[in-house]
């Protein structure tokens, strides 16, 4: 199966819509094809700005969703004009609530202790037909060779067809990049703080700050100690590593070659550039055409070299 993607600086986020999504991992479960799934933001693709083995992983992966809208608008400015956000947590939904019709098995991997447990059971209040094989919360430190042997028996044992990994970015990217291929799981998800969310632990963003882009911000009031500087950090350099990109592109291309993709005018003449700003919190004023910057370009992981001292 042939997926377009668009280069988000070096990351290829994968174009595609929720409907896509669900249709490609039903393809998985039904040809025991094993693949896993990178759902990303503006916080894995800056991460892979410093961490070239953390790009590669996104770039093995089945898929990389656009997590975030700045992602969905740089796609649609490259011209996948059908892009739409498939968001971790409403990606768990939907495939919970197909999977009352297909039967398929989950297994949960991640979160605290009890955390899989309580999420299991609201998942399964809501959706009385899914069938959740099994949980497992890992400890805090990088397992043994022997528990993780027995993680994979435990996974296996349970016959699940899609395993979700609720450990956070990058420490969720590597264990699925591990693992695929030794489970023999189809497809395993790497959706973070889904598991609190729908565990009922932590609050969402509402619908129209996501929509909005500015879920970050939410995000950051609700925990402004462990999310504050991974935002505030990244955001800005994200605006500039894309300014810098396209500024680059624009100058090595002839004036004669400067072509608008299909659809792209219209794409972002829905995105108002203040909103693009807004939602990676940059506070900058600028020139509507300085903000539709978002094309994808050159990899820009040895652009701007950062120390590799990343918060958790």
């Amino acid at each position: 199966m042939s997926i377009k993607h668009t280069d988000v600086l070096g990351v290829k986020v994968s174009a595609i819509d929720m409907d896509e999504a669900l249709t490609t991992v039903d393809t998985w479960v039904q040809t025991r094809e094993p693949h896993y799934i990178c759902v990303t933001g503006v916080h894995g693709v800056m991460e892979s700005q410093d961490d070239p083995s953390l790009r590669d992983i996104h770039n093995r992966a089945g898929l990389v969703t656009p997590d975030g809208m700045p992602l969905v608008w740089a796609s649609r400015w490259a011209g996948h004009e059908h892009v739409e956000r498939v968001y971790g947590p409403d990606l768990m939904l939907a495939l919970c609530a197909a999977s009352q019709e297909t039967g398929y098995r989950h297994f949960l991997y991640g979160g605290a202790e009890g955390v899989p447990e309580l999420l299991a059971a609201e998942l399964q209040a809501k959706y009385p037909h899914l069938n959740i094989v099994d949980v497992y919360s890992p400890p805090f430190r990088a397992l043994t060779p022997e528990e993780d042997a027995a993680v994979i028996e435990r996974i296996d044992a349970s016959g699940a067809d899609i395993v979700w990994v609720g450990l956070s970015t990058p420490k969720q990217e590597r264990w699925m990049a591990a693992h695929v291929g030794r489970l023999k799981a189809s497809v395993l998800i790497g959706v973070g703080a889904a598991f609190d969310f729908h565990a009922g632990l932590k609050p969402q963003a509402p619908r129209w700050m996501q929509r909005s882009g500015l879920e970050w911000l939410f995000r950051m009031l609700t925990e402004p100690k462990r999310l504050a500087g991974r935002y505030l950090r990244n955001n800005p350099r994200f605006i500039f590593l894309m300014l810098k990109s396209w500024l680059s592109q624009k100058k090595a291309m002839p004036a004669s070659e400067v072509q608008v993709a299909p659809g792209e005018a219209e794409a972002w003449q829905q995105v108002p550039s203040e909103e693009i700003l807004a939602s990676t919190g940059y506070e900058g004023q600028g020139d509507g055409h300085t903000h539709a910057a978002a094309v994808p370009g050159e990899d820009a992981a040895s652009a701007m070299a950062m120390p590799a001292d990343r918060l958790a």
